[in-house]
């Protein structure tokens, strides 16, 4: 009797220390973090949220390569149901997007600054509507899901 009891003393002691000689990962390996300078198109691409000064609606822009400026972005931006193109470039941490309700004419430009910190995921800056001259800033965030 005293045997088979061992036997299973040392199998259980066994089963319930085998992980301890694995290798702990103490913290997990940092996700790279681009500073504002090394934003590049590629890091815009994607689902963005625009808030505006003094309104009370928010806004939808996708933003992807734009199919014959290289180093550029195009896109489309959806406010209150309604759709405009959008084309524009980020250099050294400034951004610029032109904004056209026809296609064919300039509606609007933005104009701003990745903010320090936010891996590129957050823009700061002004918003002009160049046919009434309304400038409101505006602040855009990346949405989850295309990262």
């Amino acid at each position: 009797m005293k045997l088979p009891f061992t036997i299973f003393l040392i199998a259980t002691c066994a089963i319930t220390t085998g992980a301890r000689g694995q290798n702990i990962v103490n913290s997990p390996t940092p996700m790279f973090c681009p500073q504002p300078h090394e934003i590049a198109p590629v890091h815009l691409y994607g689902r963005w949220q625009a808030e505006f000064e003094g309104l009370g609606q928010e806004a939808t822009l996708v933003f992807e390569r734009h199919p014959e400026l290289t180093g550029s972005i195009s896109g489309t931006i959806e406010l209150q149901g309604v759709k405009a193109q959008l084309a524009g470039d980020v250099d050294e941490g400034e951004f610029t997007l032109e904004e056209s309700n026809d296609g064919k004419r300039i509606s609007a430009t933005w104009l701003g600054t990745v903010v320090d910190q936010s891996c590129g995921k957050e823009i700061k800056g002004l918003w002009n509507n160049d046919s009434t001259q309304v400038e409101r800033a505006f602040i855009l965030r990346k949405l989850p899901g295309w990262q």
